[in-house]
C-alpha cells in the first residue's frame, strides 16, 4: 500500500497533466472554467475511488480520467439544457425569410403527370380519400390498384423533376 505522501504526489501530478486537458475540452464544448473544475474533480474521485478499492484495472490513466470527465460533462450539459425553462430561450423568427414553396409551380410539375393523375393525387391528398374511397371514384378494382397507379403517378412527376435537375429553392417563391 503506498503512503499518503505518494497519494498526494500522484494526484497532484495528475491534476498539472490532465486539467489543461478537461479545462480545453470543457471551453471547447461551451463550458466555464468553473464547469471544468467541478467536472475534474468529479472525475477524479471517481478514478481515486476506483483505485483504492482495487476496482480499476487500464492501461492509460490519463485516458480513463479524461474519458470520466468527457461523460460528465456530456451528461451535465444535457441535463443543463433539458431543464432550461422555454421562456428563457428567445426565437427570433422574423429574422428569417419567409420561404413558401410556390403552389404554381408545384402544379406545374404535378400537371406532366396528366389529367388522370392529377385527379388520383388530389383526390387522395386533397380531398383526403382512402384507397378505397379512391378506387370506387376511379373505378379501380381494389386498394392495391390504386396503390400502384398513385405510385406511378408521383414516379412521373419525380422523373420530371429529375430530367430538369430541379432543387428544392425552384419551387420556392
Amino acid at each position: 500500500m503506498t503512503s499518503k505522501a505518494d497519494r498526494e504526489a500522484v494526484l497532484t501530478e495528475l491534476y498539472k497533466s490532465m486539467f489543461p486537458v478537461v479545462a480545453k475540452y470543457v471551453a471547447k464544448m461551451g463550458g466555464s472554467f468553473d464547469d471544468a473544475k467541478d467536472v475534474f474533480h468529479d472525475a477524479l474521485i471517481i478514478y481515486y475511488e476506483k483505485v483504492v478499492t482495487g476496482g480499476l484495472s487500464v492501461a492509460n490513466d490519463k485516458a480513463y480520467i479524461t474519458g470520466i470527465a468527457k461523460h460528465l460533462w456530456f451528461k451535465k450539459f444535457n441535463q443543463a439544457i433539458s431543464t432550461k425553462p422555454m421562456d428563457d430561450i428567445h426565437f427570433d423568427i422574423a429574422d428569417e425569410p419567409a420561404e413558401h414553396p410556390s403552389t404554381n409551380r408545384i402544379l406545374q410539375y404535378l400537371q406532366t403527370a396528366g389529367k388522370r393523375c392529377m385527379d388520383l393525387l388530389s383526390a387522395f391528398y386533397y380531398d383526403k380519400l382512402s384507397m378505397k374511397e379512391a378506387g370506387d371514384k376511379f373505378g379501380y378494382a381494389g386498394e392495391r390498384s390504386v396503390t400502384v397507379q398513385k405510385y406511378k403517378c408521383l414516379e412521373k412527376v419525380r422523373e420530371t423533376v429529375k430530367q430538369q435537375s430541379l432543387e428544392y429553392a425552384d419551387f420556392i417563391e
